[in-house]
């Protein structure tokens, strides 16, 4: 076999349309290749600097998806990915890029979206914080579905931009020992009466126990549960059942066993429950709370505003270097387990308070009066838009914000510096996500000494 036929891919779809060549100018924010022209065309499959065969498959106002037939000429960075179901599986789209590559790719989308967006560019470029490329996801929620054709239950990931659940046997990325009980799991609830009624797995594993919950519609029956008890026993792992909403998850067999993660640096153990919000990378995780803490750079007499701060995961690493921390969170239930979380860690210079930090107006909440020497931001993909004017009010001289979208990050930061009074004095990416287009990052900003534009 030749060297240009060992990278063909798929075949031509749409009859009538005549395939096209181009060279590949870079990554749009799925993944797929960019063919500039007078339209653009976004190749899944394709990697920057590849000269390609391509045909045209959906057609958009702006540009057009198109399916790769043949790469003419390979990047350098393109290897062969490790999972046999890469390409028709949604939870990765990078694996054919070298790690390096998928770095390089998510600082440099970072540095277009401070410059198009924010009108910023950080003073400093920190080094990019990467760990383990497989078996790093410890959160994932799974689609499991009855196939009457394959005459089984489907348990994965969606196809990539389809709504089906994958035909998987394995997951490269999940972490053990859940990678390897996609087929396990599939026989299970292929033998099961309610195998049309479980939609789907919510994944959570912990240091020491890894649970699996099951979102079930109907009833359970005596021998799916002794099916489930079995499962449990034979792979080592902590069966859930949820029948409704979240209030609802219930350990097949009580007592619910403690979640939990370790921040080892900071002599911290943090308990959790499996539905919770915690950080999906845990070795990424301890090195973002570790370099989080350092560029805030606080200590004893100051005193720390942590915005959404989940079940303190950055505010207790905070409180251990001396320094008065307040974290404040939308969800409830999370607040409960940090305050449990400091308790439990002999934590004394951390309070917690639930609020919609979404709001336009937060009033007089106890929590906002200050004086805070430090601020925090780590805030879902919306960003912290409506906080802003608060954290401004506060004047912090220093704030360090975490970020999981670079364009809510980049309008924000942008904000910050041009009404607020802040520079920018560095930025830089965090790989949580290995293989896929996740952009992960954390910037710092100092206040500006003079006037402020109001």
């Amino acid at each position: 076999m030749s060297r240009r036929r060992r990278y063909v891919e798929g075949s031509v779809a749409g009859a009538g349309v005549a395939p096209e060549t181009g060279s590949v100018a870079g990554l749009n924010h799925d993944g797929a290749g960019v063919v500039r022209g007078a339209k653009a065309a976004f190749v899944a499959g394709a990697l920057p600097g590849e000269e390609i065969r391509f045909v045209r498959r959906l057609r958009h106002r702006q540009h057009d998806e198109a399916d790769l037939l043949e790469v003419l000429q390979p990047s350098p960075d393109r290897v062969v990915p490790q999972c046999p179901h890469f390409g028709i599986c949604g939870g990765c789209a990078l694996q054919h890029l070298a790690p390096s590559a998928q770095l390089a790719a998510k600082q440099v989308e970072l540095a277009e979206a401070l410059q198009r967006l924010g009108k910023v560019a950080p003073a400093q470029w920190f080094e990019p914080l990467a760990g383990p490329l497989w078996g790093y996801r410890r959160r994932a929620r799974l689609g499991a579905k009855y196939v009457a054709k394959r005459e089984r239950v489907l348990v994965g990931f969606r196809e990539r931009q389809k709504p089906y659940v994958a035909a998987l046997t394995r997951c490269e990325i999940l972490a053990p020992p859940v990678g390897a009980l996609i087929e396990p799991l599939s026989a299970l609830l292929t033998g099961m009466g309610a195998r049309e009624a479980i939609p789907q797995i919510e994944v959570a594993v912990g240091d020491d126990v890894t649970a699996l919950v099951f979102r079930i519609l109907t009833d359970l029956g005596a021998q799916d549960r002794a099916a489930f008890d079995a499962f449990e026993q034979a792979h080592g792992v902590r069966v859930y059942l949820q029948r409704g909403g979240l209030e609802s998850v219930q350990p097949l067999n009580p007592p619910a066993p403690r979640l939990s993660y370790a921040l080892p640096r900071f002599d911290l153990r943090l308990e959790f429950e499996p539905v919770d919000f915690i950080q999906v990378n845990g070795e990424l995780n301890r090195a973002l709370v570790g370099r989080t803490v350092d560029l805030l750079g606080c200590g004893p007499g100051d005193r720390v505003l942590d915005l959404f701060c989940g079940l303190g995961n950055f505010t207790l690493p905070i409180a251990r270097t001396g320094a008065t921390v307040v974290g404040v969170e939308g969800d409830a239930g999370l607040v409960a387990r940090a305050r449990q979380n400091g308790s439990a860690n002999g934590i004394e210079g951390a309070s917690f308070a639930v609020a919609n930090l979404a709001a336009a107006d937060l009033g007089l909440a106890p929590w906002l009066q200050g004086p805070y020497t430090h601020v925090l931001l780590d805030p879902p993909r919306a960003g912290a838009l409506e906080m802003l004017p608060a954290i401004a009010a506060l004047r912090p001289g220093r704030i360090v914000y975490v970020s999981c979208h670079p364009a809510s990050l980049a309008r924000d930061l942008g904000l910050l510096c041009s009404e607020h009074g802040y520079r920018l004095e560095g930025a830089g990416v965090v790989d949580m996500f290995p293989h896929t287009t996740h952009v992960e990052s954390i910037a710092v900003l100092e206040r500006r000494v003079g006037k402020v534009r109001r």
